[in-house]
């Protein structure tokens, strides 16, 4: 959801803007990151 407000912001100032991809791929690294840290605390704790 954010990098979709993130692209609409970005496309309200300048209409040929499109970041949709950029900000994707950093919620998508977020999301494995995300796992990787549970997995790590899950081998920890498990």
């Amino acid at each position: 959801m954010a990098s979709r407000v993130a692209n609409d912001i970005a496309l309200k100032y300048d209409p040929k803007n499109h970041v949709l991809q950029y900000c994707m791929a950093s919620n998508i690294s977020g999301v494995i990151g995300s796992a990787v840290a549970a997995g790590a605390l899950i081998s920890f704790l498990g």
